[in-house]
């Protein structure tokens, strides 16, 4: 299952990198949310463990950073028991102050039951797109705010 939406940023494209490459401020944000976050190093990329709880149940997930290309491209990869899939994040300058950021999101099953939820997922396809779009919305929001000084949290 794939999803992807782009957002238009009054902020130049340096700004925006340094606000989506602060890793800290992203791993604060989810930990403010309940998620226990662990970094680790792998080689010269940042990688990191999170365990959630999703749908009643614990969940646990790996995700690296496989690509970052200044100031325009980050690529991450993840993996957890029932799925895996991809993240990512395009920046290209749309004028001196103005920067468009793209997000794909693409999620695999591995499992017959991730298969199955997916499934009820693509059904309302509709309703998890906007959502998928609010989302990135709030997140280009919260980056303008940053690159503008303003302490506007995650």
């Amino acid at each position: 299952m794939k999803f992807s939406t782009r957002e238009d940023i009054e902020a130049p494209i340096g700004k925006v990198w340094a606000v989506v490459t602060d890793y800290d401020s992203f791993e604060l944000a989810a930990m403010r949310r309940g998620v226990e976050v662990s970094r680790q190093q792998d080689g010269a990329l940042p990688a990191w463990g999170a365990a959630f709880t999703f749908k009643g149940k614990r969940r646990q997930i790996a995700l690296r950073l496989e690509r970052a290309e200044e100031p325009g491209l980050l690529a991450f990869a993840g993996e957890g028991r029932m799925v895996e899939g991809n993240l990512l994040v395009e920046l290209v300058e749309l004028g001196p102050r103005r920067t468009r950021m793209t997000v794909t999101t693409e999620v695999r099953p591995l499992t017959l039951a991730a298969r199955l939820f997916l499934q009820s997922v693509k059904l309302a396809r509709g309703r998890a797109a906007k959502r998928y779009q609010q989302g990135v919305a709030r997140l280009a929001s919260m980056i303008e705010a940053r690159t503008r000084g303003q302490t506007s949290g995650f």
